[in-house]
């Protein structure tokens, strides 16, 4: 991977708590900082397309806990 040096101002509360990370990770904090760049990028990045989530078919109606409850006891059961 290619990376840019790039320069940004940091709260020192925020960088004690990224060194405190680092050290207990055992990785640098420069690491972190990258981890954390990336995450808000793909947090902010707009698709160009709707994600294809799959689809179940169902009733239609939602399930009541008591059923959920009933599903979980009778597979318990059958262990």
């Amino acid at each position: 991977m290619s990376l840019k040096r790039t320069n940004v101002y940091a709260d020192p509360d925020d960088l004690a708590v990224i060194r405190d990370a680092a050290a207990r990770r055992g990785v640098s904090e420069a690491e972190i900082i990258r981890e954390a760049i990336h995450r808000a990028a793909q947090k902010l990045r707009m698709w160009s397309e709707p994600l294809d989530f799959p689809s179940f078919d169902g009733p239609g109606t939602p399930i009541t806990k008591e059923a959920v409850a009933r599903s979980v006891a009778d597979g318990a059961q059958r262990r």
